[in-house]
């Protein structure tokens, strides 16, 4: 996995990582994801943890989950999906310090919300890494491999005309 500096919220993290959580619910965070995340007055670094969506969690920096709450602050209290969504959300969020070894706890909650046993996937996706229970995050990849090229609209945007011959 790879950090870089320079995007909008100043990470971006990139690739996946294989480990295993200890007996108290910890998993290291690899040194090179480590340096996206911010720290605080004591100097420890921080981040946000989060329940995230189709079974894996998200964890951002203090600095990127401020970029995902300025986008959620225009839809503060615009309709009941919304505030449904921001409950069952925040209720999960929390925000965590690394301890001095690279380790994040993963709460006894968020670890049973996304079926995490032992085995742990980190994957990162630039502005966020996600921890995947590793069954679900193989079972991903083999589910939706195929549709790697069908998926170009969505990053490269719509084709125009094919061009005329």
């Amino acid at each position: 996995m790879e950090t870089e500096r320079g995007t909008v919220q100043g990470v971006r993290w990139l690739g996946e990582s294989h480990h295993t959580l200890d007996d108290k619910n910890r998993v290291f965070v690899p040194r090179k994801l480590q340096g996206g995340l911010d720290r605080d007055a004591e100097g420890h670094l921080t981040a946000i943890l989060t329940r995230g969506f189709e079974g894996c969690l998200f964890l951002f920096s203090e600095t990127g989950f401020e970029a995902v709450l300025s986008r959620l602050k225009t839809q503060a209290f615009d309709g009941a999906q919304q505030r449904k969504l921001q409950r069952l959300f925040f209720a999960n969020t929390q925000r965590t310090t690394l301890d001095g070894s690279g380790r994040l706890l993963v709460p006894e909650k968020l670890k049973a919300l996304v079926g995490i046993d032992r085995e742990v996937v980190l994957v990162g996706l630039v502005d966020r890494i996600e921890l995947w229970p590793k069954p679900a995050w193989e079972r991903f990849e083999r589910e939706n491999a195929g549709e790697f090229d069908a998926l170009a609209e969505v990053l490269c945007g719509p084709r125009g005309p094919a061009p005329e011959s």
